[in-house]
């Protein structure tokens, strides 16, 4: 498996984690959902710190799409390299950080890491048209 693939392969295993700590946090300060709770969610305020949780993970399936596009036309058209593998990797990890920064609720941090993986893609983007 190239780089590009195995970092893309652990972005999507990211996304599968990141609703845990959201999910745990709404069962913490709501309790479980009842049978009635399926129809209407139940209303009520959470810490933050749940609704950050949310966030980070809505944010990243937000991202992979494009992410993933982008590894997987540079794999098919052999435009893959050692630069695209270098971003896949910025991207991945910045992802790590942003869901990081994000739950402890770090100003600026948040947007800075954010950013990093924004251009890791168009660096891969770059490698594909150029």
């Amino acid at each position: 498996m190239s780089a590009d693939l195995f970092y893309l392969t652990l972005t999507a295993g990211l996304a599968v984690v990141l609703w845990i700590p959201y999910i745990v946090g709404l069962v913490t300060s709501r309790g479980m959902l009842k049978a009635e709770d399926y129809k209407t969610l139940p209303k009520g305020s959470v810490p933050d710190w749940v609704e950050r949780a949310n966030r980070t993970h809505i944010n990243l399936v937000e991202s992979l799409p494009s992410f993933a596009a982008l590894v997987l036309v540079a794999h098919v058209t052999n435009t893959a390299n050692g630069t695209t593998a270098l971003a896949a990797a910025v991207f991945f990890w910045a992802r790590v950080a942003h869901a990081v920064v994000f739950y402890l609720g770090v100003p600026y941090l948040r947007t800075l890491v954010f950013t990093a993986g924004f251009v890791a893609q168009l660096v891969i983007f770059w490698q594909i048209i150029g």
